[in-house]
């Protein structure tokens, strides 16, 4: 069993083992009797040489019992190393703008006598950065990246900055400067468009080097349709109504010299369809329906017929549940993937006896005060490392938090870094609101990040209760693992809204966590939308026009709103549904979900006269197309043939979706069955343009790594999280000192002394053998020298 002490700051004393004191006694009692023994005689020893020989066999002894109980020290020092530098070399096509100063930099830091590694991380069309630096750290090294930070393929740098905090290694990287120019251009749309229905395509350029507007011409099935210039990160908005039905091309072209041309033109492939044929069910004569009439091939009813067959959406706008008409044809079309738009109004929802109602099943509202219910919430908050430098900032956007959340509401906290913490359990809001506010004001930061432990740990928190987790995060962790749980917590019932706090937040991340779940993405400053959704009788939302409560979905994107109609009817929004748009008061507006395999919306903000109090005229009326076309979904569903095809990139593969009653043949697209009557195939493009699969034409464009140049914030986060610096090109002598630094290192050193105790205990004895032995040769006799 081993005992230790402190003796002092940075130095402990111990033994390993106890049981050889037990033989201390044993054995100086048994030499005691075999000196003793034959005390008289007239060959006796003297008293004196006795005395002064059972003292050294016991001083020997205790050597021998010290040195068996593995005496040890354990000393906090300061230990140099050899200093190193491994220099990872990014050798992909977007460190092609830059002049190589590697074979400089290297010169550099080894004529300071700092030996370097060499390594290429990066090559062509491959940026697989994240790979490369994890495989390339060591325990307390230094890694140099000479680098953009631009990574296509393989782990993120995110990821690799945990494995680098595991070992206490640094990254530093060395910013690239390019005196060349290089543009990107690219298209983004809708793939398939109803015809005859304006679409919207926005042209973007990103470069690095580009000091002037760039000329860019935009055509559609060869013809010209816009010219003008793009600024760097700007924007060029394309309107287009198709009048012909099959496939289209959208072409961006940029005009001007730079490092690559295969990049400079940006192709689009827009299939058009027939518009879907829309029923509008209403017993009075509303702008609504005339609105339709622009959009879609709109068929009129005063009630649901058992027929629906026909349409690919119904829209249901201001009619009691009592004259809606056949609601069980109505459901069945939506379970097997039809859309449902119901409108509100004065006969509708509260007003129209929508409660008790066959149709109140399949809306994503339920009627009802929306100020009341009660909500299981659970605050999860990221005190990692990663999170530490603005630690005081997680806490006072989670103070702010739980300022938004209802006194109705139930609510417990968590804190994570690599292990869940409890800190409040699950308790009533109103009374509990300074305790929990007080213990979020004591959280500590520090460790690595987990928000996929964070997440179940909330998970935990909340027990057999659905919820809602609302996580506080700077998303600096690896996407898949906690994206899998979002997923799982999602489908039982608990979805996650992110809320992106710190200096550089991983937007991409915290908005697929969210997504994954049914959740919602917030800024650090878009918190007071909780209150929307969270706030109650005790914290009710106010604002002057409608406000969108979840941003980036299909309804919301791109959405401008500015109307505030002066009327909503009385609904909450069901756990599990979209709480798209708010009304100014704070009642839900918009919701959607999914029914089944069909889509419904519920549009519940109207005026007096039912004109919808500007919700039909620009650039509130976009919110209004794009809830029904939501409830309409994929026009091709009922078709046969190719029915999507992905975003394709050359070299990275793709695919292909395909709906029939026998599985497709194409050379190189290896397909596989997804669905009754869906097949799915993959395939990788080879060249860039428009192509043809199973006859029908795609886009392929350049490959991700000539999309984007100049240095990337992701690298710098790395840098940041690892301690290390970023340096320039010519400063090969710094990094050869921060090398020197980082090999001197304080470390805990562990030093076994029982060869000492033995060492000791073997030179007593031979020392007093020899000293008997000198004595004797001087003429003494042997009893005077010891025993005969």
């Amino acid at each position: 069993m081993a005992v230790s002490y402190t003796l002092a700051e940075g130095l402990t004393v111990g033994v390993e083992h106890r049981w050889p004191l037990l033989a201390l006694p044993v054995a100086i009692g048994l030499l005691a009797y075999l000196i003793r023994r034959g005390d008289a005689g007239p060959r006796s020893a003297s008293n004196r040489s006795r005395r002064l020989l059972l003292a050294s066999r016991v001083l020997i002894v205790c050597l021998l019992v010290l040195g068996a109980m593995g005496p040890y020290t354990v000393q906090t020092r300061e230990t140099p190393g050899e200093p190193g530098v491994t220099l990872l070399t990014d050798e992909s096509a977007s460190m092609g703008v830059y002049p190589n100063t590697t074979d400089a930099l290297v010169r550099d830091i080894e004529d300071e006598g700092v030996p370097v590694t060499r390594a290429t991380i990066g090559s062509g069309s491959s940026s697989r950065l994240g790979d490369g630096v994890a495989a390339n750290l060591q325990e307390n090294g230094t890694v140099v990246v000479v680098s953009d930070g631009r990574v296509t393929e393989g782990r993120s740098l995110s990821r690799a900055a945990e494995d680098a905090g595991a070992l206490n290694a640094t990254v530093h990287s060395v910013r690239p400067q390019s005196p060349r120019t290089e543009r990107a251009v690219a298209i983004a749309g809708p793939s398939t468009v109803s015809r005859g229905v304006q679409s919207q395509y926005t042209v973007s350029m990103a470069g690095v080097s580009v000091l002037e507007p760039v000329p860019v011409e935009v055509t559609i099935d060869g013809e010209t349709v816009t010219e003008g210039e793009l600024r760097p990160d700007g924007t060029l908005t394309v309107d287009y109504a198709f009048e012909e039905i099959g496939s289209h091309r959208v072409t961006a072209t940029l005009s001007g010299d730079d490092e690559y041309a295969r990049n400079d033109v940006f192709y689009k492939s827009v299939r058009v369809v027939e518009q879907p044929d829309v029923l509008y069910v209403s017993q009075g004569q509303y702008p609504l329906r005339n609105y339709l009439d622009s959009l879609y091939n709109v068929s009129t009813a005063s009630s649901v017929p058992a027929d629906l067959d026909d349409y690919a959406a119904v829209v249901v706008q201001d009619t009691p549940s009592s004259s809606i008409g056949n609601t069980t044809a109505l459901q069945d079309f939506v379970i097997n993937g039809g859309g449902l738009v119901v409108a509100g109004g004065d006969n509708a929802y509260e007003n129209g006896g929508y409660e008790t109602s066959p149709v109140a099943s399949m809306l994503p509202v339920r009627v009802g005060n929306a100020t009341g219910g009660e909500s299981n919430i659970v605050i999860l908050v990221d005190v990692s490392g990663s999170a530490e430098s603005g630690l005081s900032i997680q806490k006072a956007v989670a103070l702010d938090v739980l300022d938004q959340l209802g006194d109705e509401n139930r609510v417990g906290v968590v804190a994570f870094n690599q292990n869940a913490y409890r800190v409040s359990e699950m308790q009533a809001l109103g009374q509990n609101r300074a305790e929990t506010a007080d213990k979020i004001r004591r959280l500590n930061s520090g460790g690595a990040t987990d928000i996929a432990v964070g997440l179940q740990g909330a998970d935990e928190l909340l027990g057999d209760r659905e919820g809602t987790i609302i996580l506080l995060s700077d998303g600096q962790d690896r996407l898949g693992p906690p994206a899998a749980v979002a997923n799982q917590l999602g489908r039982e019932g608990t979805r996650v809204i992110s809320v992106g706090v710190g200096k550089r937040v991983g937007v991409a991340t915290m908005r697929q966590i969210a997504g994954e779940s049914g959740g919602s993405y917030f800024a650090a400053d878009e918190t007071e939308r909780l209150r929307l959704l969270f706030g109650g009788s005790s914290r009710r939302y106010q604002g002057e026009n409608l406000t969108i409560v979840t941003e980036d979905t299909f309804i919301t994107s791109g959405v401008e709103l500015t109307a505030n109609p002066g009327q909503a009817n009385n609904v909450q929004v069901k756990p599990g549904a979209d709480y798209q748009v708010a009304t100014a008061d704070g009642k839900p507006a918009i919701a959607s979900w999914r029914f089944g395999l069909g889509r419904v919306v519920s549009i519940t903000a109207y005026d007096s006269d039912n004109t919808m109090g500007g919700l039909l005229d620009r650039p509130d009326s976009l919110v209004v197309t794009k809830s029904v076309n939501y409830a309409v979904g994929d026009p091709m569903r009922t078709q046969t043939g190719v029915i999507a095809v992905g975003d394709a990139r050359v070299g990275s593969p793709t695919t292909l979706t395909y709906q029939g009653d026998s599985r497709p043949d194409a050379p190189n697209i290896s397909f596989r069955q997804v669905g009754d009557g869906r097949y799915r195939g993959e395939f990788t493009p080879r060249e860039a343009g428009y192509q043809t699969a199973l006859d029908t034409e795609y886009a392929a464009n350049y490959p991700v790594e000539y999309a984007s140049f100049g240095p990337s914030e992701s690298l710098d986060a790395l840098v940041e999280a690892t301690g290390g610096q970023t340096f320039s090109p010519n400063q090969g002598e710094q990094i050869a000192s921060e090398a020197r630094q980082k090999s001197t290192r304080v470390r805990t050193v562990r030093e076994n002394w029982d060869w000492v105790a033995l060492l000791g205990a073997l030179l007593l004895f031979t020392g007093e053998v020899v000293a008997r032995r000198v004595q004797v040769y001087r003429g003494r006799t042997s009893l005077e020298s010891g025993l005969p």
